[in-house]
């Protein structure tokens, strides 16, 4: 039966930091910290998107959190922000997110921009270490979910985390923000 553990070899980040911060990126390495019950898999690069990862690694989508990062526009100015759902369900950006961010016009962020800005890579971002002035817009079932996996920042390992120690990230907002599939 699928979990938020799966059948991956977990490791707490504090065991070994050598070997197991070789598994962030470095934004995620330097705030991890703020994520004490965080622990890091090694992965197949290969099967890092939800799709693939989660049947391959025996983990149950409700526990399995996908980060996105949006950019809007309001008076000139570009905003960024991150949006975190379950696997099982589907931000509600042109609504919900774009009224509570109060922009006129929002779309999901260019690849190259969200690496650029973010320092991670792309299938791997995670609400963890995000740029300070970001906006973290988590949906209420994440939080409800408990521990959840999450990216590490890069393709090749993941993060499980206790979903309510996201909610106290910097810029964290908790909220009804996702739609069933």
């Amino acid at each position: 039966m699928s979990s938020a553990r799966g059948a991956l070899h977990w490791s707490a980040v504090g065991d070994e930091p050598l070997r197991v911060r070789d598994l962030l990126a470095e934004p995620v390495a330097l705030a991890i910290g703020a994520v004490p019950s965080a622990q890091v898999a090694a992965i197949d690069a290969a099967l890092a998107d939800t799709a693939a990862f989660c049947p391959a690694y025996d983990v149950s989508k409700e526990h399995s959190a996908n980060c996105v990062v949006v950019a809007g526009r309001r008076g000139g100015v570009t905003s960024y922000a991150a949006v975190i759902v379950q696997a099982t369900r589907r931000a509600d950006i042109n609504g919900v997110v774009r009224r509570h961010l109060d922009l006129r016009k929002i779309s999901f962020a260019a690849v190259d921009e969200a690496v650029t800005r973010t320092g991670m890579e792309y299938g791997g971002i995670t609400p963890i270490g995000l740029p300070e002035d970001w906006l973290v817009l988590i949906d209420t079932g994440v939080v409800a979910s408990g521990d959840v996996v999450v990216g590490s920042g890069l393709r090749r390992s993941k993060l499980l985390v206790a979903a309510a120690e996201l909610a106290s990230l910097p810029g964290a907002v908790v909220l009804p923000l996702a739609q069933a599939d």
